[in-house]
């Protein structure tokens, strides 16, 4: 048997920004570790048909089917069953109480402030449970929404003193600054101070395009740390996390208005990627 609950929130952002929060896969991290430390989910892009796994650390959770996804609008889940040790399982007389429930995310966007309706038939023995800490999650994705920025990380094999080098050496830059083959950055240069400023040329190879991606540093942290603000006034924060011959790279950015966000977080991973690349084969 199970329980019908709502949960609500009002946010200060809009409705997009509150689905990036809600579904995109860092922030998805963030708001859920209210329920489990390290929880996540297995999704094929969270298409409407498709199955997703909602998993622990451990490989244990709950598979489900997304029954509705209306961008910006609204997501729907139906529960299917039990996942151990990332495996999916048959229903047995436990999980029959509970398969074929619904949860489902309804955001509803007035003036640049978007309202977010959760509603879930929960089992009775997890009732208890979710009233704590679904109010909790929601505090976190609602920080989120109104602060958002887009987040892209990878860990690159090498020191941190190596990898701050070919970060902020206009020598090196000019080998990795670029987000696909038919790109390059045929010229930078590289103020790293605060007050200072750098400048990256972006063109396709062909000609066709190009243009100069600048900034202005706010803060520097040697091997730790970068914050800077662009030309458009969007701000930047890059955190790199030595721990001996590895280092973990977080950037976190605003978003701008003229590109989707999904276009905009493949794009800077695309150039963390190949950084990462370069970084490895140029040790």
């Amino acid at each position: 048997m199970t329980v019908k609950r709502e949960y609500k929130i009002e946010i200060y952002a809009d409705a997009r920004m509150v689905w990036y929060a809600l579904w995109d896969d860092v922030h998805y991290r963030k708001w859920t570790s209210a329920f489990n430390e390290g929880s996540y989910a297995k999704t094929d892009d969270w298409k409407e048909g498709s199955t997703v796994h909602f998993l622990n650390p451990e490989g244990n959770g709950m598979f489900s089917i997304i029954t509705e996804n209306k961008s910006f609008q609204k997501m729907t889940f139906t529960h299917k069953g039990e996942i151990k040790n990332f495996i999916e399982q048959p229903v047995n007389e436990k999980s029959a109480e509970w398969v074929n429930g619904i949860e489902s995310y309804t955001l509803t966007e007035q003036n640049g402030m978007t309202n977010l309706l959760v509603e879930a038939n929960l089992p009775e023995d997890f009732v208890e449970f979710t009233d704590q800490t679904f109010p909790v999650a929601l505090r976190i994705l609602k920080e989120s929404a109104e602060n958002f920025c887009i987040i892209v990380q990878t860990t690159v094999n090498a020191p941190a003193d190596v990898v701050w080098e070919k970060w902020n050496n206009p020598d090196n830059v000019i080998g990795w600054n670029f987000a696909s083959d038919d790109w390059h950055c045929p010229k930078a240069t590289n103020d790293l101070r605060i007050g200072g400023k750098f400048s990256y040329r972006m063109e396709a190879k062909d000609g066709s395009m190009g243009f100069d991606f600048e900034g202005e540093y706010r803060t520097i942290a040697t091997n730790q740390l970068i914050e800077y603000v662009m030309a458009d006034n969007r701000h930047v924060k890059i955190h790199f996390e030595g721990e001996g011959s590895s280092t973990a790279i977080t950037i976190a950015f605003g978003p701008e208005t003229l590109n989707s966000y999904d276009l905009q977080r493949d794009g800077w991973q695309s150039i963390l990627n190949n950084f990462k690349k370069y970084v490895e084969e140029n040790m």
